[in-house]
């Protein structure tokens, strides 16, 4: 089992709206680049910001416009779904790469994400300009059946996306998109196409608790693995939250084949992760979501022992 330690909670030096308390509570994706830890909520319409290092508050940076409502089912059927976080190399017009948030798809409401640009060190560098996931998502429904894009990482020649398939009649999958095409994609503003997707592969990830576990967050390493993390919900669908019976992490290979997988020792909803390789050992940093807006999102971290660097 993975021991995790607590890093923190998600706490904000201001609340992203009125009503709304001062903290992430349902952190859904993570990328940690430079001095800053960058967080996506899914119950947002924003992106958060965080030191790397101490227990100072975040701050929030708006990705779209207008406010979400605060009455819990309305919120969710009106919020973006953003799920998903990855840093993106230096391309056209972002000479340091960029953040890409990515939105679930989960329903025809969630097919907006954003893309922001980063300065050397890591700092956002613009304001956040929205992409258009309709035309991919609506092709890999037809694969996959109904969409919940939970991950995403670059590796190599890819953008690679963890499909998360809920309930015991989902699918989950490993979607790889040509990255050259997607950089070109964002280059000129359009959304990103079917001609993007280059290959689909399905995977079963077993059980905890007697419930499946299904992918929600990937963090590339610098030899093309990727490592993921998987709820194990118990939920019927992409839309209704369900008891989480555990959570684990683990690694596919550069060509997506599962090499690792492991329980972690806090029975929460993991949600996001991001990786790094140090002292010859995979080291991880994880979010959770608790799935209730009063209770603020924690961040851990951990060592995959077993797992070389």
């Amino acid at each position: 089992m993975i021991r995790t330690t607590l890093r923190r909670t998600l706490t904000l030096d201001a609340p992203e709206a009125s009503g709304r308390p001062a903290h992430v509570s349902a952190a859904s994706g993570l990328v940690a680049v430079g001095p800053w830890l960058y967080v996506v909520a899914d119950d947002s319409m924003h992106l958060t910001v965080f030191p790397r290092e101490g227990s100072a508050p975040g701050r929030s940076v708006r990705l779209f416009p207008g406010e979400l409502p605060l009455e819990p089912r309305a919120r969710k059927a009106a919020k973006p779904d953003l799920e998903a976080l990855c840093l993106l190399g230096p391309f056209a017009g972002h000479p340091h790469g960029a953040l890409l948030t990515l939105p679930s798809g989960s329903t025809a409401a969630r097919h907006r994400g954003a893309v922001l640009p980063l300065a050397a060190d890591g700092t956002l560098a613009g304001a956040a300009h929205e992409v258009d996931f309709t035309e991919v998502y609506t092709h890999l429904s037809r694969e996959v059946g109904p969409i919940n894009i939970e991950g995403a990482a670059v590796s190599g020649g890819f953008l690679r996306l963890l499909q998360r398939g809920n309930g015991d009649q989902g699918t989950d999958a490993l979607v790889d998109l040509d990255r050259e095409r997607v950089l070109r994609c964002l280059e000129t503003g359009q959304g990103l196409g079917a001609a993007t997707i280059r290959m689909v592969r399905r995977w079963e990830l077993g059980r905890a608790g007697g419930v499946r576990l299904t992918f929600t967050d990937a963090s590339p390493l610098p030899d093309g693995r990727l490592v993921f993390t998987a709820a194990a919900e118990d939920t019927r669908d992409s839309y209704e939250d369900g008891p989480v019976a555990g959570s684990a992490v683990g690694v596919l290979g550069p060509d997506g084949a599962p090499l690792f997988l492991d329980a972690v020792d806090a029975k929460v909803k993991l949600e996001g992760v991001s990786a790094r390789v140090e002292g010859g050992r995979v080291h991880v940093l994880l979010v959770a979501d608790a799935d209730e807006p009063a209770i603020a999102a924690p961040l851990f971290e951990a060592v995959l022992e077993g797992v070389p660097g």
